[in-house]
């Protein structure tokens, strides 16, 4: 049960919290507060190698927006219980609304 425990531990202990920003169009150009425009949640199984679908997330119609993928601490949670034959990514969508 101890080894058990501790593989957990090294398991959450040794995740990063990764981060990617995607610019689209000319969102760093305009100005504004950054709003959530739509979310999601990607899930891959056998450590990553194979998508389980395809998650579609709403753009707005003028193209500018900034996508960021996120690996969270649910998604820590979800590929740690798991082992890892499960992981998941979380999907937002920002655009700016001016103030």
């Amino acid at each position: 049960m101890k080894k058990i425990i501790l593989s957990l531990f090294v398991l959450v202990a040794l995740t990063s919290c990764m981060v990617t920003k995607t610019p689209v169009g000319s969102y760093l150009e305009t100005p504004g507060k950054e709003v959530t425009f739509d979310k999601g949640k990607q899930f891959w199984v056998f450590w990553g190698l194979i998508p389980v679908g395809r998650t579609h997330v709403n753009t707005p119609s003028n193209g500018n927006c900034q996508v960021v993928t996120k690996y969270k601490f649910s998604d820590v949670l979800i590929t740690g219980l798991t082992g890892g034959i499960v992981s998941s990514y979380s999907i937002k969508v920002e655009v700016k609304q001016e103030k």
